[in-house]
């Protein structure tokens, strides 16, 4: 059963976590690209295709985001199975994925939606969107890193006594 458990947990961290990584980090530049044309040469030029680029991005964060409630789900039986759910490595490793999740849903995924709120609306959607973008773009590289370091913890399980 442990073989299983931890099967679907790395199988829904690589699908889900990696999609949302890798969506996340692209939609600021489509986003940008949605807002250009707007005259001040600081945004990049307009691309008739972005919009739509951006919103299936956002669509894919939205939906790999509740895929990912798995990972979590499946490490935590994995871990019960393992009788690891008390060591150090294990729950910082879970603090940092409650930072993560919060992280994805509480800034990036609306951050992302205002921009492509902006880029729906005619007034002056470019003003203040290279600004809003790279503070994203910040964003989802910490989101990024925190998955960094939880994989690291997860392969190296510092301080465990289960074998390496």
């Amino acid at each position: 059963m442990t073989k299983f458990l931890l099967s679907v947990h790395v199988l829904a961290a690589i699908l889900a976590v990696g999609s949302i990584t890798v969506a996340a980090s692209m939609f600021p530049r489509y986003a940008l690209r949605a807002l250009g044309g707007g005259g001040d040469g600081d945004v990049e030029a307009a691309d008739d295709r972005a919009p739509g680029i951006a919103a299936l991005l956002h669509r894919v964060c939205r939906a790999y985001a509740v895929a990912g409630l798995a990972v979590p789900v499946f490490g935590i039986a994995t871990a019960v199975q393992l009788d690891v759910l008390t060591d150090a490595w294990l729950i910082a490793s879970l603090i940092l994925t409650v930072i993560a999740a919060g992280l994805l849903a509480l800034v990036i995924l609306p951050r992302q939606r205002a921009l492509l709120g902006r880029a729906a609306d005619a007034s002056d959607p470019a003003r203040g969107a290279r600004r809003a973008a790279a503070r994203l773009a910040m964003l989802t590289g910490i989101f990024n890193l925190l998955w960094a370091t939880v994989t690291v913890l997860m392969i190296v399980r510092p301080g465990s006594t289960t074998g390496a």
